[in-house]
């Protein structure tokens, strides 16, 4: 004890005032907007954006979009009905692309 204060309650105090500090700053950075990495508002792109899907119909319009996906999707393909610059596109993993042509063939 120095000059009549008591240095462990002074330094204990002092940490919870940093502990304080630092969940302030954690709750800051995490509540912040607009800077969020989980969602972000879509944006429509090119039929060439949408990295390993490969377009395998461009319907007229969503309702036609939607009645080719669910076609696939009995037949336990993946696809994905998107609004693009030009127009609603289905799009299939490239691995699926052949099996996905075929059953929209028929």
């Amino acid at each position: 004890m120095l000059g009549g204060i008591n240095n462990g309650l002074f330094l204990s105090s002092f940490g919870g005032f940093f502990a304080v500090a630092i969940l302030a700053l954690i709750l800051k950075w995490a509540f912040a907007r607009g800077k969020s990495l989980i969602e972000q508002t879509p944006k429509v792109g090119r039929e060439d954006e949408y990295g390993a899907l490969v377009v395998i119909a461009s319907p007229n319009n969503h309702i036609e979009g939607e009645l080719l996906r669910l076609k696939l999707a009995t037949s336990q393909i993946k696809a994905t009905l998107a609004h693009t610059k030009d127009g609603p596109r289905l799009y299939v993993f490239a691995r699926d692309e052949k099996i996905a042509r075929a059953i929209l063939k028929s």
